[in-house]
């Protein structure tokens, strides 16, 4: 049981460095795609604000999922009715 716990709290120490990893990617991939922006024709169309829509959208689900923003699904949802399946398939083996 201490086990479980401790490796559920691994992966999620895991899952948000990965995360912060990828906002700083995300950072880094703006600056360069904002500054060729900025070479090719000094910013009088501003393309690059595409990629920043895309890559926030992207880390705005990643996020959503890793923090535990949505609270209609959220990880307590996800326990709930993989606990309600495990009890039903339970209940199935004992009437079969």
């Amino acid at each position: 049981m201490e086990n479980t716990k401790y490796t559920r709290a691994k992966e999620r120490v895991e899952e948000i460095k990965a995360f912060y990893g990828k906002v700083a990617s995300a950072i880094v991939t703006i600056l360069i795609v904002a500054a060729i922006n900025y070479y090719l024709n000094e910013w009088r169309h501003a393309w690059f604000l595409w990629v920043v829509f895309g890559l926030s959208i992207s880390l705005f689900f990643k996020a959503n999922k890793i923090f535990n923003l949505n609270p209609f699904m959220n990880r307590d949802w996800e326990e709930r009715k993989l606990q309600e399946f495990l009890q039903q398939e339970e209940s199935r083996k004992r009437w079969n």
